[in-house]
């Protein structure tokens, strides 16, 4: 992307690197700029894997809406969406269950732009701007009251996001708001990087990104199984990406710790 819509322009600093612009990359898109691309190499040489980091952690999140849907879900919250790419939520949803509904969440101008094209055309998929931290501007948003009915089990999808939220911006409290406003029967997926594998790379990451638009905050896996209180874990719990139910056992790899993340599902019950 070389340019932006005459709109977005007085809003998006295209100077300061952004976590769903730089993920853009990562995973070979084109919605990001000269700044986003220039912390991805540097990231690159730092984490060597870390495009293969990104696509594991997409992965899971596709098995993550599958299960959900296996399961009965047929509503999805996926808060810090990131920009719109290969096996979007609604995409995955909808083909195993075409009445599935989905409304996207994200605080990057850029990432709801693109995300507003490709629903255009989609009435059981919209796309609100707000942040997770400010959780009435995201449950309270008309297209939320349009699509999502919270007397129902919703999947609430907090995937590559969290490790966004720094401990003084209280993220316990905050999941405790939207899981208080869930029926039992939702389930939260989560997934988190974690410095304790990939130890140097992701010191570097940390180092890198704390001059972006999204500081990163590293947790350890008891950190990350926290975020899940109040829920039951579906099996096999906290685990390193690869590892939450594979589709296939040789798709977890000689090394499911190089994914550098821990993921998870939880049960409202």
């Amino acid at each position: 992307m070389t340019s932006l819509p005459a709109e977005l322009s007085k809003v998006v600093d295209v100077e300061k690197p952004s976590a769903a612009r730089v993920y853009d990359y990562y995973l070979g898109g084109n919605c990001n700029f000269a700044a986003d691309r220039e912390l991805a190499k540097k990231v690159a040489v730092a984490l060597p894997g870390v495009n293969e980091v990104a696509r594991i952690n997409r992965a899971f999140l596709g098995r993550a809406v599958r299960y959900c849907v296996k399961a009965g879900i047929r509503q999805f919250l996926d808060i810090g969406s990131g920009v719109p790419t290969v096996g979007n939520v609604h995409e995955v949803a909808q083909q195993l269950e075409p009445s599935s509904r989905v409304v996207y969440v994200d605080n990057e101008p850029v990432a709801v732009a693109h995300s507003e094209l490709i629903l255009e055309d989609n009435d059981l998929a919209e796309v609100v701007h707000a942040d997770l931290r400010d959780p009435r501007s995201v449950l309270e948003s008309p297209h939320t009251r349009a699509l999502i009915d919270f007397d129902q089990p919703v999947a609430v999808l907090m995937v590559a996001l969290l490790h966004f939220i720094p401990d003084s911006d209280r993220p316990l409290d905050v999941i405790a708001t939207y899981r208080d406003r869930l029926a039992p029967g939702s389930m939260l997926a989560i997934s988190h990087v974690t410095d304790e594998s990939l130890t140097e790379g992701m010191h570097r990451l940390v180092e890198y990104y704390a001059s972006s638009a999204n500081p990163v905050t590293m947790r350890k896996r008891p950190e990350v199984e926290s975020l899940f209180s109040g829920l039951d874990l579906v099996e096999p719990g906290v685990v390193w990406a690869p590892e939450w139910q594979p589709e296939a056992p040789e798709s977890v790899g000689p090394a499911p710790e190089n994914s550098g993340i821990y993921a998870g599902v939880g049960l409202k019950s």
